[in-house]
């Protein structure tokens, strides 16, 4: 179903329960019972009756911002007639419509003069009326935070090594949701700043039996709006992961940066770890540096940190040996792996490139009978690994492929998960969406994602495809980098910690070495914030003696 008539639908059911949970209270108001069916206007009547901005009703229905704007206009409904105590407010916030229609039916709901009531109040009354306000301060703090993550702009951190050295662990980035066209909300009820899961409540690391983050039973299909651009060769983009098995809503799966290598109808291969796309060596720009995976011997230990104070951090794994030390470092630039070498305590250096045709399949139990997917190289058919993959060409909506027994490892999350189809084996046969099929019309374009530290990095050489529907953005810029902020698993050595302040409020897609930083846009907006009360107060004292 089209995402906007599905969205409608959404509003009206909801529009319905709140009019059949409501509609005497308008009544009591003034209103004519109708009102309360009626979409926006309803939530207008209720801020116009209780004094708030009425423009706040335009929030009423927005995808995830809308639920905490609805539960804060029914406790203001709530309050106009009288339920005031902590256990009204909670089964408002909990049961909206099931206690709004019991206040609704009930014979002595009446409505409260607060006017009146103020001259009344307490000093603790007084005092709770101001937690209130305050209260209401810091929601509505939440809900314009919530409006900018949801269409504006998205933080995210880098955890892993992947990018380096244009992309460093630690570096915090704000991605531009409307670079490549806006992604729709596809799952309206959430919590807000959450991704796809609440919090690691079982199996460290095991995301399966961690509560969701949002509701998965209300759900609005794939639309993307006002889309001029699409990723080109050597972006930097954000992108969900494609085959995340754990999260059915492609705006919940895990979000990963990468950079596109390959668009849709490029041919894309690896050569002894060296990137080709339509034959041609990859193009690199100023703010890449070529890295590879080097295996070291030493006679004796190298002085590890004092290489970081030279080259800043390298992941490496340090293993003793009998005749000295062994190791791995990975995303070793030309330079410093030449530099390396030259060190009196190394004996050799190489390196490590895995063999051509030795195929990259891993599994999860010891007797090989449970391929790890996430491990492996897609497809998991091919001779292929890291090092010398494909060449494959890059699918493109419009394109007809042959589907076969060989074919299909290439193409069967593109037919069944992305593209939402049904995919049956019988008998030798393949069947899609219950009919025998030998080829397939691709209905969308993809995009190879890989990472600018290609020895570390999990990337489409592993999930496979990236699937224009899971793209989020670009990369804006970066503005907070923590050197330590996340441990390396994979190294014996961590990152002592320090911020660095050189890579901060510098833009990241720009392709140049040098890039322009931005500390004055930022430096501007934190004092509007938190000068914009000063301001208000200060124009408003300076136009009261103006008019005096």
């Amino acid at each position: 179903m089209n995402y906007f008539l599905t969205y409608t639908v959404y509003v009206l059911i909801l529009s319905i329960l709140m009019g059949i949970s409501t509609w005497k209270l308008f009544k009591k108001m003034g209103y004519s019972p109708l009102f309360a069916f009626i979409p926006f206007y309803n939530y207008f009547i209720i801020l116009k009756e209780t004094k708030h901005p009425k423009w706040w009703a335009i929030l009423s229905y927005l995808p995830i911002v809308g639920p905490i704007m609805m539960s804060v206009f029914h406790l203001y409904l709530m309050k106009k007639f009288g339920k005031t105590l902590f256990k009204d407010q909670i089964l408002t916030v909990i049961l909206p419509f099931i206690y709004m229609a019991v206040v609704n039916y009930s014979k002595d709901v009446e409505l409260e003069d607060e006017s009146t009531n103020d001259l009344f109040l307490t000093d603790e009354e007084k005092n709770a009326k101001k937690k209130d306000t305050f209260l209401g301060s810091i929601t509505f703090a939440v809900v314009f935070a919530t409006i900018i993550h949801v269409f504006v702009t998205q933080p995210f951190g880098i955890p892993t090594g992947s990018m380096e050295r244009t992309l460093l662990v630690g570096d915090f980035l704000f991605v531009n949701k409307w670079s490549y066209g806006y992604r729709l909300p596809m799952r309206p009820l959430a919590i807000p700043f959450l991704q796809g899961t609440i919090m690691d409540t079982g199996q460290k690391g095991n995301p399966k039996d961690d509560p969701k983050s949002y509701v998965d039973g209300v759900k609005l299909p794939y639309t993307r709006i006002l889309q001029f651009n699409k990723p080109q060769k050597n972006d930097v983009v954000v992108f969900n992961y494609p085959q995340d098995s754990v999260h059915t809503a492609i705006d919940r799966k895990d979000p990963y940066v990468k950079r596109c290598v390959a668009t849709a109808g490029d041919t894309f291969e690896m050569r002894a770890g060296r990137l080709f796309v339509n034959g041609k060596p990859e193009t690199v720009l100023g703010d890449q540096e070529v890295q590879h995976r080097y295996i070291v011997n030493t006679g004796s230990q190298l002085d590890i940190p004092s290489l970081y104070n030279t080259y800043g951090f390298l992941p490496v794994q340090e293993v003793q040996t009998e005749k000295g030390y062994l190791y791995a470092f990975q995303g070793l630039t030309d330079k410093t792996a030449k530099e390396i070498k030259a060190l009196p305590q190394v004996i050799d250096m190489k390196e490590e490139i895995s063999p051509k045709g030795e195929a990259a399949v891993y599994y999860r139990d010891e007797a090989k009978t449970k391929i790890d997917t996430t491990q492996s190289i897609f497809p998991i058919n091919k001779p292929w690994n890291q090092d010398w993959y494909g060449p494959v060409r890059i699918p493109k909506k419009g394109d007809v492929v042959a589907i076969n027994n060989e074919t299909l490892p290439m193409y069967q999350w593109i037919i069944s998960e992305y593209e939402h189809n049904s995919l049956e084996k019988k008998n030798g046969k393949i069947f899609i969406n219950g009919k025998e099929a030998n080829q397939y019309t691709i209905q969308q374009d993809y995009y190879m994602m890989v990472g600018d530290n290609r020895d570390a990095s999990l990337d489409a050489r592993f999930f496979g495809f990236v699937p224009e529907e899971n793209i989020v953005g670009k990369p804006m810029f970066t503005w907070m980098s923590l050197q330590g902020a996340f441990a390396d698993s994979g190294s014996t050595y961590q990152a002592p910690f320090k911020i660095r302040w050189d890579r901060m409020f510098k833009a990241t897609n720009t392709g140049e070495a040098n890039k322009t930083s931005y500390w004055w846009i930022a430096a501007m907006i934190l004092i509007l914030f938190f000068g914009w009360e000063y301001f208000v107060k200060l124009f408003r004292k300076k136009k009261t003696e103006d008019e005096l």
